[in-house]
C-alpha cells in the first residue's frame, strides 16, 4: 500500500492539532501587566507543546522516508499515535490554566507518555516492514529512556506539579538536540543523493 496517503493524512492533522491549540490561548483580560502575567503559564506551556508537537511531526517525517510502503497494521498503529497526538490541545488547555495544580500536570504527563509509546509501537511495525534505521527505532536507547522518564514526570506531577513540568522540558531539550551520529547519517545520505 503507498504510503502518501498516510503521510498527507498525518501532515493534515498534526496542523489542526496546532490550529487548535492556537485558538485555545486567551488574550490578557485587560491591558494592564497583571492580566498579561496571568497568561503567561498559558502561553509557555502552549510553547512547550507546540515544539513537541513539532518534534514528533519531524520524527514521523523522517521515519516514513525511509519507507516504502505501508499496511493496515501500520495504519492502526499511525492512528493510535494521531489519537493521543490529538489529546495534546485538551491537555495544554488544562495544565496552562492551571499550571500548579498535579491533576492537570500529571494528565499532560500520560498524554505525551502514551504519544511517545504510541510513536514507538509504529517504528516498531515500521521496522518488520524495513528501513527504519536505528535512530528512529524503538531500540534506540533515547527513546527508551525518554519512555522511562515520562513515566517518572507523571509521578513526579501528582506529588509537585512543578517537579513533572521540569521534566517535560528536559525532554524536550533532549529531543531537540540531535544526536551525533543522526546528524552524521543524514550529512552523508543527503551528500549521496546530491552526487
Amino acid at each position: 500500500m503507498n504510503k502518501t496517503r498516510l503521510e498527507a493524512f498525518s501532515d493534515g492533522v498534526i496542523a489542526i492539532i496546532i490550529t487548535i491549540m492556537v485558538l485555545e490561548l486567551r488574550p490578557p483580560a485587560s491591558s494592564t501587566l497583571h492580566d498579561a502575567a496571568a497568561v503567561i503559564p498559558s502561553w509557555l506551556r502552549y510553547a512547550l507543546s507546540f515544539v513537541y508537537v513539532g518534534i514528533y511531526w519531524v520524527s514521523h517525517h523522517a521515519m516514513l522516508d525511509r519507507v516504502r510502503s505501508v499496511d493496515w497494521a501500520t495504519l492502526w498503529a499511525n492512528l493510535h499515535l494521531l489519537f493521543w497526538m490529538s489529546l495534546i490541545p485538551f491537555v495544554t488547555a488544562w495544565a496552562g490554566e492551571h499550571p500548579m495544580a498535579s491533576a492537570p500536570v500529571a494528565l499532560y504527563g500520560v498524554v505525551l507518555l502514551m504519544c511517545s509509546i504510541s510513536f514507538m509501537l509504529l517504528s516498531w511495525r515500521l521496522g518488520t516492514l524495513g528501513g527504519v534505521d536505528h535512530a528512529h527505532s524503538w531500540q534506540n536507547e533515547k527513546i527508551r529512556l525518554s519512555v522511562a522518564l515520562y513515566a517518572a514526570a507523571v509521578v513526579l506531577a501528582l506529588w509537585y506539579a512543578p517537579l513533572g513540568s521540569a521534566l517535560h522540558v528536559v525532554l524536550v531539550c533532549l529531543w531537540l538536540v540531535p544526536q551525533t551520529a543522526q546528524v552524521r547519517a543524514g550529512r552523508i545520505e543527503m551528500k549521496e543523493e546530491s552526487e
